[in-house]
């Protein structure tokens, strides 16, 4: 692997290896007085891949965006590494997002750029290396992921599982310590799904990183994570590894891990009586 062209900075002298990557400490968050996710507590070891799940606006992504600090908490922390990244000031909020790689759920390609420029793009604006080097470290993460060929294609020319693993690439680009993933599996058909999944974890486990991911798909997801936390209603309603969670006695649980139609998650959003609304009189 090649050195990475941006040196993280050190943000404890301990270097305690076991100390969580991630840590979120009693974290209430929304959008304006809309509360989203409410006194949250969790934890993400280093050099694992820990997967988000939950019905649709559970508060998966809103994890996301306050470990990448788009949004503050109300209340409580949000620790990567030990800091608290609320106290960060600018330069040392960039810093911190360096040590990040992205994926977003639909990929986010340049559209008026080449494969290749998608992935150099990093590269071009947070270091100054030598074009020589950049083309180098550019074809090593597009042959990670398949795509060295493909480098002078556009997006519009490549299947969407191909420019999924071209975003892959991008967000590999500086070598974070830290991936996160937004739904990585929508859309692909299955041969795509299992390619990402694949390389989720052997990256993951080649360039010892640690992975929060965010998806919907049961079983690709639990094939590769370690460990499984489960959002609903803006709280952590169960966690554990993927067998615990598939053997789990919990309603909620069972519901969403088997897709099963009836349990605690109803179909009908709460309304009034129906023969109030068609006007039916008794």
């Amino acid at each position: 692997m090649a050195m990475s062209p941006s040196v993280p900075v050190p943000l404890d002298a301990s270097g305690d290896a076991s100390r969580p990557f991630i840590e979120l400490r009693s974290v209430t968050c929304g959008y304006g007085q809309r509360v989203i996710l409410e006194d949250i507590s969790l934890s993400v070891p280093r050099g694992k891949v820990v997967a988000l799940m939950g019905t649709s606006g559970g508060g998966k992504t809103t994890v996301l965006r306050l470990i990448g600090r788009q949004i503050l908490p109300m209340t409580g922390q949000v620790l990567i590494d030990g800091q608290d990244i609320a106290a960060l000031d600018a330069e040392g909020l960039m810093a911190m997002r360096r040590r990040m790689g992205m994926l977003f759920q639909q990929g986010a390609l340049f559209t008026d750029l080449t494969v290749f420029e998608n992935v150099a793009f990093p590269l071009r604006e947070h270091t100054k290396l030598p074009e020589a080097i950049l083309r180098d470290l550019v074809l090593m993460k597009l042959n990670a992921v398949g795509l060295r060929g493909a480098r002078d294609l556009l997006p519009s020319q490549v299947s969407g599982g191909m420019a999924r693993r071209v975003a892959l690439a991008r967000a590999m680009a500086l070598d974070p310590e830290l991936m996160l993933y937004d739904e990585p599996f929508a859309g692909l058909d299955p041969i795509s799904m299992g390619v990402a999944a694949r390389l989720i974890r052997e990256l993951n486990d080649t360039m010892g990183l640690t992975t929060v991911l965010v998806s919907h798909d049961v079983h690709e997801t639990f094939v590769i994570a370690d460990h499984v936390v489960l959002l609903a209603n803006g709280r952590i309603v169960a966690q554990g590894t993927p067998a615990e969670m598939s053997a789990s006695d919990d309603p909620l649980v069972k519901q969403f891990v088997h897709a099963e139609p009836d349990g605690p998650v109803r179909f009908h959003h709460p309304a009034v009586d129906a023969g109030h609304d068609f006007g039916v009189r008794g």
